[in-house]
């Protein structure tokens, strides 16, 4: 696969099933503190789709966000590289991945890859990672 590319377009990728997945987990989120839930669902290069939700502690910069979870489940899972993303969260502005998780989806995903963010009722708008984290810094960069 070249550095631009995904290991599914856009057009093929069942994105409900990523929603669904997200869904799932988000009301499992352990959030006391902030009480805002967020789940992810992501598709990996195997095709199983990995989901996570945040996890906070009180200790607040120890917590997990819901994509650091589901990398952390696919990595388990086997699998290395991530075909496309969602995350779903209340409210009605939309949650996108904070700084640190778009730079944590960027070690496993190039720069074409969809990341789709959703509320309850589903899907608010599509993103390719590059539009959330243009001129990244990535694993190609430390390839010689």
């Amino acid at each position: 696969m070249n550095p631009g590319e995904t290991a599914a377009s856009a057009a093929t990728i069942d994105f409900e099933a990523l929603f669904a997945a997200a869904m799932r987990v988000q009301p499992r989120a352990y959030a006391p503190y902030s009480r805002f839930r967020v789940g992810a669902a992501i598709l990996a290069d195997d095709g199983i789709v990995y989901p996570g939700c945040n996890v906070e502690n009180a200790a607040y910069p120890s917590g997990s966000c819901a994509e650091q979870s589901a990398i952390s489940a696919m990595i388990a899972g086997g699998a290395t590289r991530i075909a496309a993303i969602l995350v779903v969260g209340d409210g009605d502005v939309l949650v996108t991945p904070c700084g640190a998780c778009r730079q944590r989806i960027r070690e496993f995903a190039p720069p074409a890859t969809p990341v789709a963010i959703a509320g309850p009722r589903g899907i608010r708008q599509m993103f390719s990672l590059a539009e959330l984290l243009p001129a990244s810094f990535g694993p190609d960069n430390l390839r010689r």
